[in-house]
């Protein structure tokens, strides 16, 4: 992969997959994160997959749409086997785990907030764990899970900065992440527009309203 698309402007390489793992890796460097390389790799997998929209989205007979947490919680409850009640809990920690990482903004547009999509992410995982504990597919994935539902706040600040990477291209979304900075004086901001050439006015003794190149 070239230094262009390693610094998140352009996607050149069809393996979205090494794109990820390289996203992943640096994001969990910077925000200080630990995570177990399976763990890594399952959240790798995880972003692929829904690069789908088949993979994300589910028809409900007129249109495509990404099930509530609350009706993925409702099959887990009235699942048949262990199995069925396992797919949905994972499909909810999943669905979780993406959206409050990649659209926690929208969310705050809506009912249900990003820490509610973060507690029903966290207890899915969490229920996953446990439920496959000394299963032989437990032997895999139980640690993953365990890990996932922990760290649950921690990867989602991972995969935002992941998104942020990855969009932050255009001088509108520049100026939404100043805006960020200017209102509620967040370091994140402040590091992320650091990275990408920008001292805002306030941290170098410039007057506030002006960039500082």
């Amino acid at each position: 992969m070239d230094d262009q698309s390693r610094s998140g402007q352009v996607i050149t390489s069809t393996d979205l997959r090494e794109f990820f793992q390289h996203s992943i890796d640096d994001a969990l460097n910077r925000q200080g994160v630990d995570a177990a390389v399976e763990t890594t790799y399952y959240i790798v997998n995880l972003l692929t997959a829904f690069q789908r929209a088949e993979r994300l989205y589910e028809s409900n007979g007129e249109r495509l749409e990404i099930r509530p947490l609350a009706m993925l919680y409702a099959d887990a409850l009235v699942g048949r086997t262990i199995e069925e009640r396992n797919r949905s809990m994972q499909r909810m920690g999943d669905i979780a785990l993406f959206i409050s990482g990649v659209f926690a903004e929208s969310l705050s547009r809506k009912l249900v907030d990003v820490d509610y999509y973060i507690a029903m992410g966290s207890t899915a995982y969490g229920h996953l764990s446990e439920s496959m504990r000394g299963t032989q597919q437990g032997e895999t994935f139980c640690d993953i899970f365990e890990e996932l539902s922990r760290k649950f706040t921690d990867f989602v600040d991972v995969l935002s900065r992941v998104h942020e990477n990855g969009a932050l291209s255009r001088p509108a979304d520049i100026l939404r992440l100043y805006e960020v900075w200017l209102r509620t004086g967040s370091k994140r901001a402040l590091e992320r527009l650091r990275e990408l050439g920008i001292e805002p006015s306030g941290t170098s003794g410039t007057a506030p309203g002006h960039f500082a190149h």
